[in-house]
């Protein structure tokens, strides 16, 4: 059975460990037409029949653009150090370049002021997939045009809250917007073309190094980084052609990520898999490779692949979970083990010398019960396992600054809807009423917990 949190010994953790909690803009604000916002690409999605589970749509959702101080209030209840959230582009700048829409741009000011007075600390990601839809009209991240842009974007969000924000994230999973977005359909802007993913990946990269530039441009001392999901892949079975499959998951989910970013270029082995080369000008591979202050990991399961050589790229697919495994609502096999593999990958492999965990969770269809509680002990056995692996991983020499729980607030879960609920507090959509799952309860305890230890340290 695998080591649960208690028995790991949080003292293992950094004094300074900062425990936090995430959301993304579009899972979580509603108010979609509200004080200027104009559509992103995830309205254009969401609105097309059959693209989402029940034909679900983030209008609404957790209402957290009106909704915001009751939210930091849960944040003080479980008594958190950090917030991650997102900047939604169309609202801060509607067309995607241009004019800034000021409402919009002040709703992030205030946001910032109020979690600043609670003594949380602010942790904005730029980009979590919600492209102006005026810019994909133009050709979204397949062209080099949507990468300068966001630079420019980045710079006005920079000018107006560099002040009070040191932690800047870039983009939140490049490879969802690419891979899933461009190449398998399943994501806004619902496309299915190889070379269109190759593109988009290439130039998500090539903005991400462009706004680190005009991060550090804007704000003296901003600690810049860029968050990706990155997994453990291994072979189903011991075979040569398995064992090939992994390593072409590993080039598709990882090192075609984070290669890039260290300096290393595009991994040749997956360029020739995909057969078109990413469309890099003179001094591009340096603009993306800008040093890192942070790097984030989101880790939700492993991927354990078998060989598909009439599939669709990596032409791997992910084995079905063990007998006897433990799997979310998601069917995602619980293997904590992985998080802890994955950070040391980055720590050995790419020498990071600071990982934040910036998103780890499990979905499970929780209820209200007839007490008015939300019990969800699978979530909490999943959240304790995880941050066991952590302290695993800080042992073993990983330089790990922080976790932050996907997520704080039930949401809409992208294509999934509203079907699947990964919060610490359950979010009733019919009435907007929050209530802090026992699991949101347990993780507070854990907080408390390393607190007072470094307090008695100190």
């Amino acid at each position: 059975m695998p080591e649960t949190y208690p028995a790991a010994h949080s003292d293992a953790l950094p004094d300074d460990f900062l425990w936090g909690a995430a959301t993304a803009a579009y899972q979580v604000e509603g108010a979609v037409d509200e004080d200027g916002r104009k559509p992103s690409i995830w309205d254009t999605f969401s609105h097309t029949p059959g693209r989402v589970d029940g034909g679900d749509t983030g209008d609404v959702a957790c209402d957290h653009y009106h909704r915001w101080r009751e939210d930091l209030g849960l944040l003080g209840e479980l008594d958190l150090d950090a917030y991650r959230f997102s900047v939604a582009w169309p609202r801060v700048q509607p067309d995607g370049d241009g004019t800034v829409n000021e409402p919009g741009l002040a709703f992030y000011d205030r946001l910032t002021d109020a979690l600043l007075e609670a003594g949380i600390t602010p942790f904005p990601t730029l980009y979590h997939w919600d492209l102006p839809q005026a810019l994909q009209d133009r050709g979204g991240w397949p062209v080099r045009e949507t990468a300068e842009r966001f630079a420019e974007y980045t710079a006005v969000v920079a000018d107006r809250l560099g002040d009070r924000i040191q932690h800047w994230c870039t983009l939140n999973e490049p490879l969802c917007s690419a891979w899933i977005g461009h190449y398998e359909g399943r994501m806004a802007p619902g496309r299915t073309d190889i070379a269109d993913a190759v593109r988009a990946s290439f130039h998500l990269h090539l903005g991400h190094g462009l706004a680190v530039q005009a991060l550090r441009a804007a704000v003296p001392g901003a600690r810049v980084g860029i968050v990706n999901n990155l997994t453990h892949c291994e072979p189903a079975s011991g075979s040569a052609a398995d064992t090939e499959a992994a390593r072409r998951a590993d080039g598709h989910v990882n090192r075609w990520w984070m290669d890039p970013l260290h300096g290393r270029g595009y991994p040749q082995d997956m360029v020739e898999l995909y057969g078109t080369e990413p469309p890099q000008r003179p001094g591009d591979a340096r603009t993306v490779a800008e040093p890192l202050d942070w790097l984030g990991l989101n880790y939700y399961f492993r991927n354990v692949v078998r060989d598909d050589p009439a599939g669709p790229f990596p032409r791997a697919r992910t084995a079905e979970p063990p007998a006897g495994a433990r799997v979310t609502g998601m069917g995602w096999e619980v293997h904590a083990e992985g998080l802890t593999k994955t950070l040391r990958r980055m720590t050995d492999d790419y020498g990071a010398r600071c990982l934040y965990v910036t998103e780890n969770g499990a979905a499970y269809p929780d209820a209200v019960g007839p007490d008015g509680q939300v019990h969800d002990p699978e979530r909490t056995r999943y959240l304790e396992e995880h941050l066991a692996a952590c302290v695993r991983a800080v042992r073993q020499g990983v330089p790990l600054r922080g976790y932050f729980a996907w997520s704080l607030l039930d949401n809409f879960e992208w294509a999934y809807g509203y079907a699947q609920r990964f919060g610490l507090v359950h979010v009733d959509y019919a009435t907007q009423r929050r209530t802090v799952k026992t699991s949101g309860r347990r993780y507070a305890d854990l907080v408390r917990t390393h607190r007072a230890r470094r307090n008695r340290a100190a």
